[in-house]
């Protein structure tokens, strides 16, 4: 994460010539289709600063907060529909050759009947309400934000911030009003990047930034343990419950699977695409999808229950392309930050 992308459609078409000539190499399943369907966002024109997708099941829709719009698009994957909800920061009117990581929205999660979406212009969370379309209050943050997430068995928003190398936890509460106390600080020295819950454990992981991953405990909002990851540079996390593995995804191209039964033991180091940033994990498939944004690849493995990754199918998709989401029925959907828009692809494995 923390990387901004903006636009260049002439670079899009630079590498289409190299795409398709690489595409003959690609290893396809019998019913996985070679070209994503391109999906422009609203207002992302001129290209857009993409970031932390995700998937909402109580909404049944997919998330992308739009960068510099200051909008969050909610897309029905059932037919690939979208309705915006704006104002979740100000509006930055995006120009050609610069960079806005810093401006608009990169990460929104859902919490009893909320959502709460990073406000890079404010440095703030703000609450909003997913019915009524509008924001209800913000939160002002310590520093600047990435991650932002909601732990449900405490009521919790935990928030990544990390020019601060720290994780901010707020108190959330419903009444009289929506509004999130700031709770504690959870120091992260060399991270934090991505963070993922595991309620099973009542743990959290994220990444430093080389070589390790960090255990949290939920409760009592402490470091417990870090654990090495085999990665040059750690990115994105994946939870697969069902077989205690923890995906870890490589920067430099690869995933390395981490048994949670063994005290973080890498069980597997797979090659993928490179420049891996955000990933995916669908446990009704058992698919694990992996884009890499240096390569313009998704790749869609298996994952088996040894902790091993079989990659089934590799998709051509486009520079940049560093995010991804999935609703854990088979529809994928990969940030493509050049275009301004997503790419859409139906895993029907």
């Amino acid at each position: 994460m923390f990387i901004s992308a903006h636009i260049c459609k002439s670079a899009v078409l630079a590498f289409t010539g190299m795409l398709l000539a690489a595409a003959s190499s690609f290893t396809y399943a019998s019913n996985a289709g070679p070209h994503p369907k391109a999906i422009p966002l609203p207002g992302g024109e001129h290209g857009l600063g993409l970031d932390d997708m995700g998937y909402l099941p109580a909404l049944h829709r997919i998330v992308v907060p739009a960068g510099q719009t200051g909008a969050l698009v909610l897309i029905d994957p059932d037919n690939n529909t979208m309705t915006s909800i704006p104002g979740i920061a100000p509006h930055v009117i995006a120009k050609p050759g610069r960079r806005h990581r810093d401006e608009g929205t990169s990460s929104a999660v859902y919490g009893d009947g909320y959502i709460f979406a990073s406000d890079h212009s404010d440095r703030a969370v703000a609450i909003v309400d997913p019915v009524h379309k509008r924001v209800l209050k913000r939160i002002p943050l310590a520093s600047g934000s990435d991650y932002v997430r909601y732990l449900a068995a405490r009521q919790e928003v935990w928030v990544t911030e990390p020019e601060a190398a720290q994780i901010q936890v707020f108190k959330f509460s419903a009444k009289p009003a929506p509004t999130l106390k700031p709770e504690t600080t959870i120091s992260v020295p060399g991270g934090p990047e991505a963070l993922l819950f595991d309620n099973a454990r009542h743990r959290a992981y994220s990444n430093l930034w080389k070589a390790k991953t960090v255990v949290m405990n939920t409760v009592t909002h402490k470091v417990v343990t870090d654990w090495p990851n085999d990665c040059r540079g750690g990115r994105g996390l994946a939870l697969d419950a069902a077989h205690s593995h923890l995906f870890v995804a490589c920067t430099e191209g690869a995933i390395s699977t981490l048994s949670l039964t063994a005290n973080g033991k890498v069980l597997a180091h797979t090659k993928a695409g490179a420049g891996i940033d955000i990933i995916s994990y669908s446990p009704a498939l058992h698919h694990l999808y992996v884009p890499g944004s240096r390569s313009a690849t998704l790749t869609i493995f298996d994952a088996l229950p040894s902790g091993k990754l079989k990659a089934l199918a590799t998709f051509p998709t486009a520079t940049r392309t560093h995010c991804v989401a999935d609703d854990n029925h088979g529809h994928v959907y990969v940030c493509n930050p050049h275009a301004g828009g997503v790419l859409f692809i139906d895993d029907k494995h």
